[in-house]
């Protein structure tokens, strides 16, 4: 259910002495629905399949996926208008848990080290997710109208771009199909352009985002996925898993025509 409240910046003589409240005093949800059905399957893929990429760049596990999970960035009232949660992101060197407890959401003030790169899957036409509306256009916004509603939260493209510095951004328009993905240079985002393979690298990750048509759970369709930089599709465990069998079946029908007994051998 959505919440009504209507949110308010603090004012400028709050005491900011009291520290920035942590993931467990922060409300971990703001209580709209998910927008698509695409998107859970959709986040559940992009996380499966980079799991081996992720545990060699961190054997230490210091990382952290989030999937609409909350980003603090500022301090408002009511809370959760001072937070975005991208669909998707990936955070380097931070701990999974705080304290030995499961974190509610990620409070940057606090942690500081932004995400290495969110995807939002935008279900209309992207204009939300493109949206680079300043906290100093709101205040225009704000003293020209009555309507305090209007206009309360920032561009999502201006927070990731300006204050979250987020180095990679991308945007899938699921009813398009389109995929565009912007490269933090010099605190701008510069929209990139695919490589020959028609995917976008993710250079830290030594991997590439693209577009795949396949099926995956029980729906086939357009999907994210992830390559390697060499054009390899990062398989999920069960692409693994199934990848394993045919080999083995394969091996076990070259052994018999041979004349070898498979069981023997394998």
């Amino acid at each position: 259910m959505v919440q009504n409240s209507q949110p308010k910046t603090l004012t400028p003589n709050q005491d900011f002495s009291q520290p920035f409240p942590d993931h467990t005093q922060l409300p971990e949800s703001d209580g709209t629905f998910v927008k698509n059905f695409q998107e859970h399957p959709q986040t559940l893929l992009l996380t499966d399949s980079i799991g081996s990429v992720l545990q060699q760049l961190h054997p230490d596990g210091q990382y952290i996926i989030g999937q609409d999970c909350g980003i603090y960035w500022r301090e408002t009232d009511p809370p959760e208008t001072g937070a975005e949660a991208p669909d998707w992101f990936y955070i380097p060197d931070v701990p999974p848990k705080l304290d030995g407890q499961i974190r509610r959401s990620y409070v940057l003030r606090r942690e500081y080290i932004p995400p290495l790169i969110a995807i939002e899957l935008a279900s209309r036409d992207g204009s939300e997710e493109r949206d680079k509306t300043s906290l100093a256009q709101l205040a225009t916004v704000n003293s020209q109208t009555k309507d305090k509603k209007k206009g309360q939260r920032p561009g999502k493209f201006w927070v990731y771009e300006r204050v979250m510095r987020i180095p990679y951004y991308a945007i899938f328009v699921i009813k398009d199909n389109e995929l565009e993905v912007y490269n933090l240079v010099n605190g701008f985002y510069q929209k990139m352009s695919p490589n020959e393979r028609g995917h976008y690298p993710i250079a830290p990750l030594k991997v590439e985002l693209g577009k795949w048509s396949g099926s995956y759970q029980n729906q086939t369709q357009i999907w994210l996925r992830w390559w390697d930089s060499e054009g390899n599709l990062l398989l999920t465990g069960q692409e693994r898993a199934e990848k394993a069998e045919a080999e083995v079946v394969r091996l076990r029908a070259l052994l018999k025509e041979r004349g070898i007994d498979p069981d023997t051998v394998l």
